[in-house]
Formats: C-alpha cells, sequence, structure tokens
C-alpha cells in the first residue's frame, strides 16, 4: 500500500534518505508523469528536483508532503546528506560514478525494489483506475469480431486498437498489441505482420489499455470457422486452467500454489509439455511488476488489493497456440 509519508517509506529501507529517480516510481508518489528529474526522500518531506519544462505544473499538482525545487540545487540538498539510499535496478554505472565524484561527503548504497514492494498492494484510487483500464480493454476485444469479417492483416488489427484506445478516452496502449493469425499464434510473442486473414484462421490476441497510468492486459481467442477437435481439446485445457486458478487467488497463496494449479490441469489433459511461459504476473503502473507468477523464481505470497494477470497458454510448434488472460484482483 502506498506510504503514508516518507518516514514510514524510509523506515522500510532503515535509512535516512532515498534518491528516486525510476519515473514510474516518482510518478506513484508525486502523480506527475516526467520525463527528467530526481525525488528525494527525507524524514519530513519528499523533496522533487525538476528543470523549468516541469516547475509550473510540479508546483500546482503535487500532494502537499512534495516540496518542488530547482534542479539545480540537487548538489545543495545533498550537502545535508550523509547517506543515501539508490534504485539499484535503474542507476547506471556512469550515474553511479557521477554521484559519488559529484557529492564525495555523502556514502551511496544500493536499494532494490523500495518503492516496487510498496506498489504491489493498490490503494481504492488506484483499483479504480485498473477497472477503468480493464473496461476500455474489454470493449477492444468486443470489436474484433466485426472487425475480422473485413480484409484485414495482423498489422492493421494491431493498429486499429491503437486508434480504438484513443477513441475511448484512454492514455493509449499499455505495450504494443499481440496480433496473430493461423500459424503464427504457435508463437507466444509474436509480432504483428502483414499477414492477411483467412477463413480457418486462428486469431490471438493479447492486449491492454494504459488509464491514467494504470495498465490492463487481457488476451482472447477469435475463430474464423469451426473449431477442430484437437483446437477445442486444447481451448478447453486453457479455459480450465485459467478458472482453477482463478479460484485459488486469495491474499496468502503463492506464486507456486498457483503455478502448480495450473500444472494440475495441465497435466489432466496430458498437454503439461506444450507450455511456454509462466503463468503471470503482477499488474499496475507497469505491465509487468510485483509478484511473477512462476515456480522459476522465489516463493512470495499474494497480497491483499495486489493485481495479477493470469494467463496460461498452450503452444504446438508450427500449427496453433492459444492463450487466455484476464488481470485478477486479490
Amino acid at each position: 500500500m502506498r506510504p503514508t509519508s516518507p518516514s514510514e517509506l524510509l523506515a522500510e529501507a532503515d535509512i535516512g534518505a532515498f534518491l528516486v529517480s525510476d519515473r514510474v516510481n516518482i510518478r506513484y508518489v508525486t502523480g506527475l508523469e516526467l520525463s527528467a528529474g530526481f525525488l528525494l526522500a527525507l524524514p519530513r518531506s519528499y523533496h522533487l528536483f525538476v528543470d523549468g519544462r516541469y516547475r509550473e505544473v510540479a508546483e500546482r499538482q503535487v500532494p502537499d508532503n512534495v516540496r518542488v525545487h530547482d534542479l539545480s540545487l540537487l548538489p545543495k540538498a545533498f550537502a545535508k546528506v550523509p547517506e543515501c539510499a539508490v534504485e539499484a535496478e535503474v542507476v547506471t554505472l556512469a550515474q553511479w560514478a557521477r554521484w559519488k565524484r559529484q557529492f564525495k561527503d555523502t556514502k551511496f548504497v544500493q536499494m532494490k525494489g523500495l518503492l516496487q514492494g510498496f506498489r504491489r498492494q493498490k490503494d481504492a484510487k488506484e483499483i479504480a483506475l485498473f477497472k477503468r483500464a480493464q473496461s476500455l480493454t474489454r470493449e477492444l476485444l468486443a470489436r474484433v469480431p466485426a472487425y475480422l469479417r473485413k480484409s484485414v492483416t495482423e498489422r492493421s488489427l494491431a493498429w486499429q486498437f491503437h486508434v480504438w484506445a484513443h477513441e475511448l478516452g484512454a492514455d493509449g496502449l499499455a505495450f504494443d498489441p499481440i496480433v496473430a493469425f493461423g500459424t503464427n499464434t504457435s508463437r507466444p510473442h509474436h509480432h504483428p505482420t502483414d499477414r492477411p486473414i483467412r477463413k480457418g484462421h486462428l486469431v490471438q490476441v493479447d492486449v491492454g489499455v494504459k488509464y491514467r497510468g494504470y495498465c490492463a492486459d487481457l488476451s482472447a481467442v477469435f475463430f474464423t470457422a469451426k473449431m477442430t477437435a484437437q483446437e477445442e481439446r486444447v481451448l478447453t485445457a486453457v479455459r480450465d486452467a485459467l478458472n482453477a486458478v482463478r479460484k485459488i487467488v486469495k491474499p496468502g497463496a503463492t506464486n507456486h500454489t498457483l503455478h502448480a494449479a495450473e500444472d494440475t490441469v495441465f497435466q489432466k489433459y496430458g498437454v503439461g509439455h506444450l507450455k511456454a511461459h509462466s503463468l503471470g504476473h503482477g499488474v499496475g503502473l507497469e505491465i509487468h511488476e510485483g509478484i511473477s507468477l512462476s515456480d522459476l523464481v522465489p516463493e512470495k505470497a499474494l497480497l491483499e488489493n495486489e493485481i495479477v494477470a493470469i494467463e496460461p497458454g498452450l503452444y504446438l510448434p508450427g500449427r496453433f497456440g492459444m492463450r487466455l488472460e484476464e488481470d485478477v484482483i486479490v
């Protein structure tokens, strides 16, 4: 859950100062979408350092516990900071060397995943924004069947998603959509091509809208002819896996438990060898954030009000593949 104060954030890290340079984390704390700037968390308040491009909008829009300064004043602020944590995931070697050279009296320590940990649990406002993103994404998918009746290509449908998203009032898409026709569906992360739709093609779509910064991520399968017996069996296995996992999503359930539930269903159908990716991931300000629903990473428990994308899929190389994906609030 969002830290109520910078002191709560610093207590979690057991340090007196924390420099935030990741754009998504800055937005999480301040609500501002910036392309440059730094946020310095000190015990009493946050300090946002920006250049002239963002000064006016920042002063008008930031929360009361965020003070806005010109970027040129950052060195002066560090003169009073003996030790400061930085984000290990985003700080480059060049930045690290420059800061150590520029701020010689400050000891820098690397901190990984501090704000990302808070971001896992969404508050009521975040959940409302996510639900709107999810609703708009469902509207995109609802428009697909009618569009497929035209002479379309993978690339044209992918582009149409961008158009529809903006028409519906979204920020845009959360990621480049995956659109695959026919045998291209056997590639989980297929890049859309100029391949035209043909009768009998299976259509795989993976798309998500971003709304006021928050992402949704849904996958669906469409048919242009009656399913074959094999296609129907694969779709049933994937759908049953999705439903089995959704039933056990709750606070305290672990990524390994969810992954095992998917495996149990696929083993029942004898199709476990057709898996090609993990079960899913967390969703929020980024399309992939927080928990990974895999048994190849350390075991973690789901948190209340965390949002996870569950996306079981099966793929027959050179023939076809199917993936169903739903976003679930824990």
